[in-house]
Order: C-alpha cells, then structure tokens, then sequence
C-alpha cells in the first residue's frame, strides 16, 4: 500500500488538527500496526522532538475522510474530550437516492454485534444517535447532503442513513448489494471547538472533495 502523506490544516503546541484521506485507519488493529493516522502523527512529533507524545481525542472511520484533531498531552485529550458537546462537526456526504425530506434529524438508538455491525433497533437499550442532514443537491441517481452529528455513535452517519433507505454511495458495510465506487464518500469537511487552553474559538473547514463534485455533476 502506498503511504500516505500527512495533511496538517493546524498545529500549535497543544493539538494539531488533520485531513485524513479515506482508506487509512485512525488507529491501529490486530493486523495493521504502522499505516494509521496515529502512528504518522506520532512519528512527525518525535522527529521533531524525541519527548513529544499525541493522544487520541476522536476518530474518523477508515473509509471516511477529513478532520480529525489529536492531543499533545493527556491533559489537554481530557480537556477536550470532558467538553466534546461543545464541539460541531460536520460532513459531506453523497447517499444513493433521494430522501423524503429537504432537512430531517434522525435519532435512533443503536446496537452493536461481536462482528462490529451496527444497526437500528426499536428499543431505548441501544446507544442513541441523533444525525441531522439537509440536502444541498441532486442528480438522477443521488443526493449530496450537508450532515450534522451531535452524538459519535459507531458508524452512526452511515447506519441512520441506510435506514431510511438513502445509504452513503459506496457504503458496502451497510449496503452490500450497493452501487460500486471507488471511495465512501462522506467527508468531515467542518470542525469547530473552543481551544482547550485559550478557549478560543477555532474553526476549520475543507472544500468539497473534486471527487465528490464530478459524482454530482453527473445527471
């Protein structure tokens, strides 16, 4: 597998945010130790200084791409993720059809199986997830949607929307039997939070990946 550089959109010295490119873990598993986001971070830290460190604060999914934020310190991973309802994330994400309504939030409750499936059940003993979206365009065959998470459930973006039978265009986790494409595409293009020492309000966003774009123009 070809190593992937990494894209800094902010650093300072106490966190550093990145555009993770969909196809690479956030961190590692059982079977795959090196080619993470994490260890890529950690390895551009210490060449800088042997006594630096990062910490996991939250991830993004392997398929998934955009923003992501890390910790320089367990002080400031603690800090930030003591005040995680504070933080807005947002993401592009092109579903294949139409959904029924302009601008919808979802909320379901979710369980998770021994294989790491998630999916939607009809009680209050799975985790709730609650997703908003709002659609931005559409062609023939898809939607591009503007989404908004207020809860970080697994997997939650892809299995609320494949619940309601708009599953993200290349989602073959949730919907095998899918149209096939080259990337899921859903993209965490906006990440907002006040800074965990200043208490500044930082704020970054990314454009709408070219890919994304030449799937929508398509009619």
């Amino acid at each position: 597998m070809k190593s992937k550089k990494l894209k800094i959109v902010y650093e300072d010295k106490y966190i550093l945010v990145i555009n993770k490119p969909e196809k690479l873990l956030t961190v590692s598993t059982l079977n795959e130790k090196e080619e993470t986001l994490y260890f890529k971070v950690r390895l551009y830290l210490k060449r800088k200084n042997k006594k630096n460190k990062v910490f996991i604060i939250h991830r993004l999914d392997f398929d998934t791409s955009g923003l992501i934020v890390f910790a320089k310190s367990e002080e400031v991973k603690n800090i930030m993720q003591d005040n995680w309802d504070k933080v807005i994330r947002r993401y592009m994400g092109i579903v294949v059809g139409h959904p029924k309504k302009d601008k919808e939030t979802l909320k379901n409750y979710l369980q998770e199986t021994k294989t790491n499936y998630v999916y939607v059940i009809n009680d209050k003993s799975g985790k709730f997830a609650i997703t908003s979206y709002s659609k931005v365009k559409e062609t023939k065959d898809y939607t591009l949607l503007d989404i908004d998470i207020k809860t970080g459930r697994k997997n939650q973006i892809r299995v609320q929307l494949n619940n309601i039978d708009c599953p993200i265009l290349g989602d073959t986790k949730y919907n095998p039997k899918g149209v096939k494409a080259k990337r899921l595409y859903l993209h965490a293009y906006y990440l907002e939070f006040p800074h965990p020492k200043t208490n500044e309000l930082l704020k970054f966003e990314l454009d709408v990946p070219k890919d994304f774009l030449e799937i929508m123009r398509q009619r």
